[in-house]
This record gives structure tokens, C-alpha cells and sequence, in this order.
């Protein structure tokens, strides 16, 4: 199983489309290790630059319809190469989503008003998310503040994820 915890990237604005992920001109790239330089980088955020951002953090926290736009792999992928198996919004793109539970990663939706909550007490600060896997919650720390959120996923998503993604739970189990 992946790792879904770490330091958390916050991006303060809804409808990112995987264009603005991995941008379509990498999609001839033939590993998932070859995009890893490229995430993010034709994003639109006021004082985000994709180089130094990104460097060090392991789960993205962000608003409505995360992963929009195209249906493909490569987004999930961007994020994996660099490090990233979890994303935490109050929505995703259905396909977005499905890739990323596919690939034995999270894609985990919270309710507007939490994702509201954490972005006001700690999108400022350095944070750190700890994942409960097998208790479905989250440990958000920074400095002396801490607080836990609770999350659901299906059965069958949450034996993707233990499996380490499709192919691994189909080959365990065909």
C-alpha cells in the first residue's frame, strides 16, 4: 500500500482540469517517472510556482471538481511520480477520481464546509496530514493545532487501495 500521509499542498481554487496537472504535451512521455518534472506547471494560481511548491509534499487539499477536463491516467500518474497519493476535495471528475483509486491512490471527498475549515485554520501554515487508513481518518498538525477529520471510501476502493491499485487486485484475485 501506498504512503498517504506527509505535508500538504493547499490549492485554493475549484475546477483544476488535467490539462493543468500534466499538460497534454507530455502525454507521449512512455514512463510515469518522465512526467514528474512537469506537474502542474500551466497551472493558474496567484503565487504558486509549480517548481518550488510542489518540492516535498505528499497530499494535495483543494476545492470543487478536481481532476475536470480529460479522461486520463496521466494525471494520476504526474501525481504519483511526485510523491503525491492523496488528494482531499469536496469533489472530483468521475473518471479523475476512478483513475485514481485504479492506481491504488486516494481521491477523497469532504464536505465543502470541512474543506472551508481546513483551509482556514491551516492552508497559511506548514501542515502535516496523518492517515488512518483502517480507522477512515485524517490527523491534520501544525505547530500546537491539531484536529481529526473523519473520511468514507467503498469496500471495493478501499481494496483497490490495499491492493496497491487494479491490476494488482485483479491479479490477486483472476
Amino acid at each position: 500500500m501506498k504512503n498517504f500521509s506527509g505535508k500538504a499542498l493547499f490549492l485554493d481554487r475549484a475546477d483544476i482540469n488535467t490539462d493543468e496537472i500534466i499538460p497534454a504535451k507530455y502525454l507521449t512521455e512512455n514512463t510515469r517517472q518522465a512526467l514528474k518534472h512537469y506537474l502542474f506547471e500551466d497551472i493558474s494560481i496567484d503565487g504558486f510556482d509549480y517548481k518550488k511548491d510542489t518540492k516535498g509534499k505528499s497530499v494535495i487539499i483543494t476545492r470543487e471538481n478536481f481532476g475536470c477536463g480529460s479522461s486520463r491516467e496521466h494525471a494520476p500518474w504526474a501525481l504519483e511520480a511526485n510523491g503525491i497519493n492523496l488528494v482531499i476535495a469536496p469533489s472530483f471528475a468521475r473518471i479523475f477520481k476512478r483513475n485514481m483509486f485504479n492506481c491504488g491512490m486516494m481521491a477523497i471527498e469532504l464536505s465543502p464546509e470541512i474543506i472551508n475549515r481546513i483551509f482556514s485554520v491551516f492552508s497559511n501554515r506548514e501542515t502535516k496530514i496523518e492517515t488512518c487508513f483502517d480507522k477512515g481518518s485524517f490527523i491534520l498538525k501544525s505547530g500546537d493545532i491539531k484536529e481529526s477529520v473523519k473520511f468514507e471510501i467503498s469496500e471495493f476502493d478501499r481494496a483497490l487501495v490495499a491492493a496497491g491499485g487494479w491490476l494488482e487486485y485483479a491479479d490477486s484475485r483472476y
